[in-house]
């Protein structure tokens, strides 16, 4: 009877651990910076072509859109999260290790050297999140927070320096208090306006 239970524990823990293995999870390659696009692309050919043998589900570079003043002109560009580094979801086995290990331009995984670490779900789900919103409403190139010292560099206050008061990011406004005539003088400017000084 002793022995039954057992072996109906081992083969619950073989099948849980079988069943385990095979679900793809969310893994980060290290890549060089600068790279992550052009490895994206090699992933996505392999998947195309079945190289991957359907062991990997899904790539993503996080970038978000990013709005700057450039020669007066409003420019939106891509700037990414974390440079260097590229999300995959993929049934991670040996198969799948070497297939990413032997990308040009790939340095390895996020973990231990031959077993990476998978981040949880919900970090991947929160990863992927931001960068939706990031995509929909683009963000300003710097990032301000109250008593930042800024110069103006568009309009009619440019050339003049400033001192944040106060920041909206919903509206792209910051509230900017600004020494005109000697007197200091609050001025609400669009965040591609300005820049840190």
């Amino acid at each position: 009877m002793l022995l039954c239970k057992r072996d109906n524990i081992s083969r619950l823990v073989i099948n849980f651990m079988e069943e385990t293995a095979q679900k793809p999870r969310w893994y980060i390659i290290h890549t060089y910076s600068g790279y992550e696009q052009r490895v994206e692309r090699t992933i996505k050919e392999m998947m195309r072509t079945g190289q991957d043998k359907g062991l990997i589900e899904e790539i993503v570079v996080p970038t978000e859109q990013v709005v700057e003043l450039v020669k007066g002109q409003k420019k939106t560009s891509t700037r990414k999260f974390f440079p260097g580094y590229v999300l995959v979801k993929m049934v991670f086995n040996d198969e799948s290790w070497h297939l990413i290990q032997s990308i040009p331009k790939v340095t390895g995984f996020i973990g231990s050297k031959n077993k990476p670490s998978p981040i949880t779900d919900a970090e991947a789900d929160k990863i992927l999140s931001t960068v939706q919103s990031r995509k929909e409403q683009p963000r300003p190139k710097f990032h301000f927070a109250r008593g930042d010292e800024i110069r103006v560099v568009d309009g009619p206050f440019a050339n003049f320096n400033g001192v944040v008061e106060d920041v909206n990011y919903d509206k792209g406004k910051l509230k900017v208090s600004v020494s005109i005539f000697g007197r200091q003088t609050p001025v609400e400017l669009d965040f591609v306006q300005v820049s840190k000084s």
